[in-house]
């Protein structure tokens, strides 16, 4: 088993980006590889199709980030609330969300204002407490967080009744699911929250191939964030092919492993789906001898989430696939990644596609290849995080 301390490590804050790169794929790209430790490069995210071979197809999570974050006050006490949509709970006005308040309780309103503090006309009614988890088999948690104060409900909401869907109502009254290091640097009076930088947000927390059809993360698969119309381009003309798979990103994504051990740690549930002409086109791209490249974690798991018999049709399903260091890859053969959040999931995901299951501290296990690399990158100044630079895994 995984130690979670394995994937502990020291960032100096400095070096935690709070802006994208200028333009997207300027940020810094370190190569490597899965087979040959010795391979080390230093590159940038449009250098990306001089590493890649004509016929080889790249996946991405064409999932769009909701303006998820919510504010407003209880109508009785004039309380501020702060939110978090997390999901529809059975239609599009009653919601699974996280809030941030003083003794909320049953019946109890909150009057919703947009980024600007203004009032929308739209409140929300708590009608009970709920579990974080979004799949719907998931036994609700209603007793553990009786006594907390950030705690999920299922709300509905009142008012606007011009607005019919979730997503026309919180493109109206939320805001941008920034990372918090991002919030509360603001917080401190680095860049104050406003309805100018608000739109700002949206658009750079987005990779520019979302689809408004597949709207559903609250927050955005990061490795996207490189791309541009331009390397996308280049992509095309390298004769690097590029397919959709969606996984709406959830709220326990980025959560810390809080277990001794990673494979202690309860993995949260995503929804996900691999469309059949995405499935076809890997299908080919595998009898062709091209390797598939999976932008960003979320891609990753989607791909493996499915069996190589069930790649070749594809579907949808909800995943709690966990990936450690002794993971077989079955679907993805590279990956575009960020430098992660330390003690997560997603470093552990890392770890596994670099190296065995072998012990954590001795040189060929893959926790300890991660490590080395992202001590490296420190040294090398890389910026991480969401807004931060990349790592390419090559076969």
């Amino acid at each position: 088993m995984l130690p979670t301390a394995a994937l502990q490590y020291d960032l100096p804050e400095d070096l935690i980006a709070r802006q994208p790169a200028d333009p997207r794929d300027s940020a810094r790209m370190l190569v490597v590889s899965r087979t040959n430790p010795t391979r080390i490069t230093h590159a940038h995210a449009r250098d990306l199709p001089s590493f890649l071979n004509p016929g080889d197809a790249m996946v991405v999570n064409d999932s769009r980030v909701l303006p998820a974050r919510l504010t407003g006050a209880r109508n009785d006490t004039g309380g501020k609330v702060e939110g978090l949509f997390l999901a529809t709970a059975g239609d599009e006005r009653t919601w699974r969300v996280m809030l941030k308040a003083k003794r909320p309780r049953v019946g109890s309103r909150i009057d919703l204002t947009d980024p600007a503090g203004l009032d929308t006309g739209i409140s929300l009614e708590l009608l009970s407490r709920t579990s974080t988890e979004n799949h719907r088999h998931q036994a609700e948690d209603q007793t553990a967080e009786q006594t907390s104060n950030d705690a999920a409900w299922i709300v509905h909401a009142l008012g606007r009744p011009d607005l019919t869907t979730a997503v026309a109502i919180l493109d109206a009254v939320g805001s941008t699911p920034l990372p918090p290091y991002i919030r509360a640097a603001r917080t401190r009076g680095e860049h104050p929250p406003t309805p100018k930088l608000d739109a700002h947000d949206r658009a750079v927390y987005q990779t520019i191939y979302a689809n408004s059809a597949m709207t559903g993360s609250v927050a955005a698969p990061t490795a996207g964030l490189h791309f541009t119309p331009q390397l996308l381009a280049a992509l095309q003309t390298a004769g690097i092919s590029r397919h959709a798979v969606t996984l709406h990103v959830g709220l326990g994504t980025f959560k810390p492993v809080q277990a001794e051990f990673v494979e202690q740690h309860p993995m949260h549930a995503e929804w996900c789906t691999i469309p059949p002409a995405t499935a076809a086109a890997l299908t080919a791209t595998r009898k062709t001898g091209g390797r598939i490249l999976a932008i960003g974690t979320t891609s990753a798991r989607t791909l493996e989430s499915f069996s190589p018999h069930h790649l070749t049709t594809g579907g949808e399903h909800w995943t709690r696939l966990l990936i450690t260091p002794g993971h077989t890859w079955q679907n993805a053969d590279a990956l575009l990644t960020n430098f992660h959040l330390p003690g997560t999931t997603l470093m552990a995901m890392v770890a596994s596609l670099l190296g065995g299951p072998g012990d954590a501290h001795t040189p060929a296990s893959g926790v300890a290849r991660l490590q080395h690399l992202y001590a490296l990158a420190i040294a090398e100044r890389y910026r991480f995080y969401s807004f931060g630079d990349a790592m390419l895994i090559l076969p």
